[in-house]
C-alpha cells in the first residue's frame, strides 16, 4: 500500500529471554504454565496469583527455562521435557513450591530442583 512505518525497526525490539535477560534474535520459545483442570472458584483480586501463567519468552535452549524456574524455586519433573505448555503441580513442602511437568507420561511425577 506504500505506507511507511518508520517506528518499526530492529533496534526497538523488546524480546528478551526471561532466563538470561539477553535479547532474543528471531522467534522466541514461549512457555505457558497452565493447569489442565479449571479451578473450582476464581482467584480473588485482593490476593496476588500464586503463579504467573505467562507466556514467558526464552531462547530455544531448554537450559534458559531451567534457569528461570530455578530462580523462582520451581521443581521440574525428571520424566518430562521443556515444552510450550507446562502443567503446575503444587508440592507439599515449605515454602510453597510448584513442580512443572509437560504431562506427557503416565508414571508418577519425579520432581527435582530445577
Amino acid at each position: 500500500m506504500g505506507i511507511r512505518i518508520p517506528t518499526v525497526f530492529d533496534e526497538n525490539d523488546g524480546k528478551r529471554c526471561a532466563g538470561c535477560g539477553e535479547p532474543i534474535t528471531g522467534t522466541p520459545f514461549r512457555v505457558s504454565i497452565m493447569d489442565a483442570i479449571a479451578r473450582e472458584a476464581p482467584p480473588s483480586w485482593a490476593t496476588p496469583a500464586p503463579l504467573n501463567p505467562g507466556p514467558h519468552q526464552f531462547h530455544a535452549d531448554p537450559e534458559h527455562f531451567r534457569i528461570w524456574a530455578r530462580a523462582r524455586g520451581h521443581y521440574l519433573c525428571r520424566l518430562s521435557e521443556v515444552r510450550e505448555l507446562m502443567r503446575p503441580v503444587p508440592l507439599p513442602i515449605e515454602p510453597a513450591a510448584y513442580g512443572l511437568c509437560d504431562g506427557r507420561h503416565h508414571e508418577s511425577h519425579e520432581f527435582l530442583p530445577a
